[in-house]
């Protein structure tokens, strides 16, 4: 529970990086299922700054979102930007990608942000190590994250808003077992495991969380950064996990590919020109219930910004519905025999 409202897991977050959904408004989100979205405190930094946003009233406010909000903390950012940037234990000095100018970014900072943002979930600063990194310099990340997370807890004031520790190591199990105990011990609401999808191999990913999550708080919620791919979720769920975010659904639906359960559609092949049948048929979303195959290949074709809106919609209502059938799964108790298979076999196939 949260102040904004409960959220049911597993569950798929659409990313809102800067308060928006790529091409998604917030009512059209809400009729996807979407519970909880993700924002990002590095882009909303830069713009529109983060007390434009607490002066709308927080992100739930300046963006009409009614529902759950998650904040990452810019860790990510300093991954991808590593080239703009010098990190050292006070945080992390960088330009700014839009002016030039000097940045530092330190995890007090980083919680400061996150709680004039007004988020449910703010995620503590971390350090994410890029694949491939030395062991040593995965072991120096690893303290970092865990000395500045020490630093997050003591800035952070917000008593609303529930602080989760992140846990690195890289791909080094001693590492990460070692992170995930000194993260539990601070005893918060709520764990992610950080650094993956960072450029290593799939099955690396599955093999971190299958070692990292036996040691993990059984009672609290876990998250398992930037994934949202079908198999490597219902992996991770069949490990304990249960919470996702990916920017898949909206990159691909604009450059005109459906994700139309486990497979992707290129919507510009001309297969699609004559056919009037919906998208998909067992979906409800409003592209499915209202559009037709043909159509969407022509607003693809077109370059119609509707087209990679209602792409979009369907994508994200894909993904949340896969993680409701995993939850309903659960409850009756053939999780094992509808999603576990994926576990083994990267060819099976289930009926959700």
């Amino acid at each position: 529970m949260t102040p904004h409202g409960s959220v049911s897991t597993p569950k798929f977050m659409p990313v809102g990086t800067l308060g928006s959904v790529k091409g998604v408004s917030s009512s059209q989100l809400a009729n996807t299922g979407a519970e909880m979205i993700l924002a990002n405190t590095f882009h909303l930094l830069l713009q529109p700054g983060e007390r434009v946003v607490e002066g709308a009233g927080g992100l739930h406010g300046f963006m009409g979102w009614k529902s759950p909000i998650l904040t990452d903390s810019g860790g990510f950012q300093v991954f991808s930007l590593s080239k703009l940037n010098s990190i050292d234990d006070q945080g992390v000095s960088f330009r700014n990608p839009r002016n030039g100018s000097k940045i530092l970014l330190t995890p007090e900072r980083a919680i400061e942000i996150q709680m004039a943002l007004g988020s449910d979930i703010a995620m503590a600063f971390d350090q994410c190590p890029p694949y491939p990194s030395t062991e040593l310099e995965v072991q120096e990340a690893s303290n970092r994250t865990h000395y500045w997370l020490q630093k997050c807890v003591e800035a952070h004031k917000k008593e609303n808003q529930a602080l989760f520790g992140i846990v690195q190591g890289g791909c080094f199990p001693h590492l990460r077992k070692e992170s995930a105990k000194i993260v539990s011990s601070f005893d918060l609401p709520g764990i992610a495991i950080g650094g993956v999808s960072v450029g290593e191999p799939v099955e690396q990913i599955h093999e971190i969380v299958r070692y990292v999550s036996p040691f993990l708080p059984t009672h609290l919620p876990k998250y398992l950064m930037g994934i949202g791919t079908l198999r490597e979720m219902a992996i991770a769920v069949a490990n304990g996990i249960d919470l996702f975010d990916c920017v898949i659904p909206t990159r691909l639906g604009r450059h005109g590919t459906a994700l139309v359960r486990d497979e992707r559609w290129n919507l510009r092949n001309a297969s699609f020109r004559n056919d009037h049948s919906p998208l998909d048929p067992t979906c409800i979303c409003e592209t499915c219930s209202s559009h037709s195959r043909s159509y969407l290949h022509h607003l693809i074709r077109s370059e119609e910004l509707l087209g990679l809106t209602l792409l979009s919609i369907h994508n994200i209502s894909n993904l949340i519905r896969f993680s409701n059938a995993m939850r309903y799964a659960i409850r009756d108790g053939c999780f094992s025999e509808d999603f576990a298979p994926w576990e083994k076999d990267s060819s099976a196939r289930h009926t959700w």
